[in-house]
């Protein structure tokens, strides 16, 4: 069985979000080869954007946390408070160092199970007709354009699609092509990973 997935996927792994433990197991049923993860290309590369904006907003907000509590320590009476703001500043940094090592972890371990869909130039071309045909987002666009080319190519009876993003992708045209292609969509990693079981009998 195909499985398509897309960054959220790779950032619910990574920033070890609220369904993070489902798309554990999918990673392990295709590191067990009873299933294969396929990704395209650009989802691997769109989640350093996520995750540095994350950190510049920590950083934004630790630079100013730190000149208020550089401020309040002056006063005898908040000297224990400000030590314990003190830890947060100290939390906010050394989040930001987790999480891109738990990215670069992530990807590390994806890139040795998952067949990579390559981003081509008719991709692109694609994508943008998508853009506006369905109103998708430059990323979006992109990633669907990615996981159609792969579909018309592909050979495999059983095919899903997992994807959070139902604000946008959630498009009965959308849908009906990906069923076209034998492919369900689904918008929940926990869902997702009870359907690949119950498709391939686990």
């Amino acid at each position: 069985m195909d499985i398509y997935v897309e960054s959220n996927f790779v950032l619910e792994v990574a920033l070890l979000q609220e369904q993070h433990e489902s798309c554990e197991r999918i990673i392990t049923l295709c590191e067990a080869g009873k299933t294969r993860l396929i990704v395209p290309s650009f989802s691997l590369v769109e989640p350093y954007e996520t995750v540095i904006r994350n950190a510049q907003s920590r950083r934004k907000l630790s630079t100013a946390l730190g000149l208020e509590i550089k401020q309040l320590s002056r006063s005898k009476p908040y000297k224990e408070q400000t030590d314990t703001l003190q830890e947060v500043t100290a939390f906010l940094v050394r989040s930001e160092q987790d999480e891109k090592q738990r990215l670069k972890d992530t990807l590390s371990r994806l890139l040795t199970i998952a067949e990579i869909i390559p981003l081509k130039a008719e991709t692109i071309s694609a994508a943008i007709g998508y853009q506006a045909s369905y109103d998708l987002s430059p990323q979006d666009s992109i990633v669907y354009a990615s996981v159609l080319d792969h579909l018309r190519i592909s050979t495999v009876v059983q095919k899903c699609f997992l994807n959070r993003n139902s604000r946008d992708f959630d498009d009965p045209d959308i849908v009906d092509t990906l069923n076209n292609f034998s492919c369900k969509m689904l918008f929940r990693f926990d869902h997702g990973y009870n359907y690949i079981n119950r498709q391939i009998g686990t």
